[in-house]
């Protein structure tokens, strides 16, 4: 995945397969926020995954304080 362009069911996929499951997604795209296609948003909500969607940054801030909460979370990063 080069840019939030690149994003797709099959690219999210990965995150539906982790072990444990995960419950929080937090994606960085790049140096803004990017809106992404809400059927993708849709189907990780179905699967019991919530998406947080920040610039990169502020995802990574994000994804360390849900980890220092012990919380079960994902990253997917796109440098800025």
């Amino acid at each position: 995945v080069g840019s939030h362009w690149d994003i797709s069911h099959e690219s999210l996929s990965l995150f539906r397969l982790l072990e444990p499951q995960i419950e929080i997604l937090v994606l960085g795209t790049g140096d803004r926020v990017e809106r992404l296609h809400s059927a993708m948003l849709k189907q990780m909500r179905e699967c019991g995954i919530a998406v947080e969607i920040q610039d990169t940054p502020n995802a990574c801030a994000t994804f360390n304080f849900l980890m220092s909460e012990k919380r079960m979370v994902a990253a997917g990063l796109i440098p800025p």
